[in-house]
Formats: structure tokens, sequence, C-alpha cells
């Protein structure tokens, strides 16, 4: 970790260090350092891929839409990514009593292998498909296996409907239970960390937004600059791996003080 950002991570470690009720709230920057690529930056998915053509309308009237999808879907390096640094080191704030929940826009699941228990997944998640119809649900491994014999466009073996990840497509309602969830957690805590996000995606964007309007302190590690920036009272323009396990072994040596 570069020298220049010392001060940060002393004045982040304390700020998590004094907080009664963390939120950390992550995109995904946290995940690029499991291979996982982002979606605005030079590699990004938006760079190979025009986001209109994978709309949730595309995919329920578009056969060659859901073909599209479901190649993408059985190619995704997040079904065998491993949580890195970054994921390990917010799971260690919650085993140090520090972390309330964890707010994900990212599908991949690295917090639950990393080791957190309270994970609010805005997006969805890649775990699971989901038949429209009748609400079935399939582990991804499954589904990825029809896929490996030959299938391309997999359909529900209870009622033959659409099967599609459990993840929210553009045009897709958000589920409601996890959004209120989050917006209800972002109001009450205290001090509120983004890790690894544009900030430019909404509604998830408006977190940060409710825990200000609330008095919470805010904090952002993400290498490019965010719409926050000016209202945060810690900025480090770090890689989340490189920049967390710096903070929370400031914070292990603050409580043990």
């Amino acid at each position: 970790m570069a020298l220049t950002h010392g001060a940060e991570i002393q004045e982040l470690a304390r700020l998590i260090a004094a907080c009664q009720h963390l939120v950390v709230f992550t995109g995904a920057g946290v995940s690029t350092e499991s291979g996982i690529p982002d979606f605005r930056g030079p590699d990004g998915i938006w760079t190979k891929f025009n986001s209109s053509d994978f709309t949730f309308q595309k995919f329920l009237t578009s056969p060659e839409t859901r073909r599209t999808s479901w190649q993408r879907f059985r190619a995704n390096p997040a079904h065998d990514a491993q949580p890195n640094p970054a994921h390990h080191a917010i799971a260690e704030l919650e085993r140090l009593g520090k972390l309330d929940c964890v707010i994900t826009q990212n599908v991949d699941n690295l917090h639950e292998k990393a080791g957190n228990t309270h994970v609010i997944e805005l997006h969805g998640t890649l775990k699971w498909v989901i038949c429209l119809e009748c609400g079935h649900r399939y582990a991804s491994r499954e589904v990825r296996l029809w896929l490996e014999d030959g299938e391309t466009v997999p359909t529900c073996r209870e009622c033959g409907g659409l099967l599609k990840s459990a993840t929210v497509s553009f045009g897709q309602p958000m589920p409601e239970r996890e959004t209120a969830e989050a917006e209800r957690r972002s109001r009450r805590c205290d001090l509120f960390l983004v890790v690894g996000s544009s900030l430019v995606v909404y509604p998830a964007a408006f977190m940060p937004v409710y825990a200000l309007e609330a008095g919470a302190k805010l904090a952002i590690v993400n290498l490019q600059p965010t719409p926050l920036d000016q209202r945060a009272d810690v900025v480090l323009h770090a890689q989340a791996g490189e920049a967390l396990p710096h903070v929370v072994s400031e914070v292990k040596r603050l409580l043990e003080a």
C-alpha cells in the first residue's frame, strides 16, 4: 500500500473502531481481484457487450437473447471465483463484531464464501436459477451441467417454463424485501463504507445517500472518483484488496489498545 494512503487508512480504521453500526456497501470493484470483470472499467463488461441487448424484456421475448444469455451464464468466471483479500477483510470485520451487514450489488456470492453471514443482495445471485412460471429454484451448478450436455435454452423440469438466472437484469424489478431491508439498515447505521462501487447505478446508489441523510459518516474505497466523494469523511482511491487488509489490521490494533 502506497505511503500516500497511510493517513486515510488510519482515519478509516479509527472511524470503524469507534462506530456502533457499520454497513459495508460493495460493488463490482471489490471482485475484480478475484478475476471477475467490472462493468465500466477499461476492460469492463460493457466495453464488450451492449447492455441494451440484455434487458429483461428482451430475455422474455427473444429466443436469440436467451441463447446468448445462457452462453454467458455458462462461461461466467464468477461461478468458480474465490474471495480475495478484500472479501476476507470484510468478513474479518464481522468476526470482530464491528459489522452490521454487507449490502452488495454483486451476484458472485463471494462475501458468503469469505464468511459473511448477513449479506443483502440487491441485484440477486448467480448461485440460483429460477423458473419464471412456477418459481421452482435450481442450483446453478445443476443447470450448468445441462448446458454442458448440449442444452442451449434450459427449461423448468417441473412445469416447462422459462428459466432465468436469479440475478436482476436491466428492466427487471429490484427485489422488494432486500431493497427495503437495505434502506432500513442504511438509515440506522452510523458509518457507511462504500467499497468498489462507482455509485452510479440506481436505486442501489441511494443507500449511501440514505445513510448521510440519517447522520451517518461516509467512507469510500474505490479506484475511481464517485459522485459522493465530496460528501465523504474519508476517501481512498485504491484497490480494495490492497487497502482493506491494512485498514482491518489497524482496526484490530485500535480495538486491542
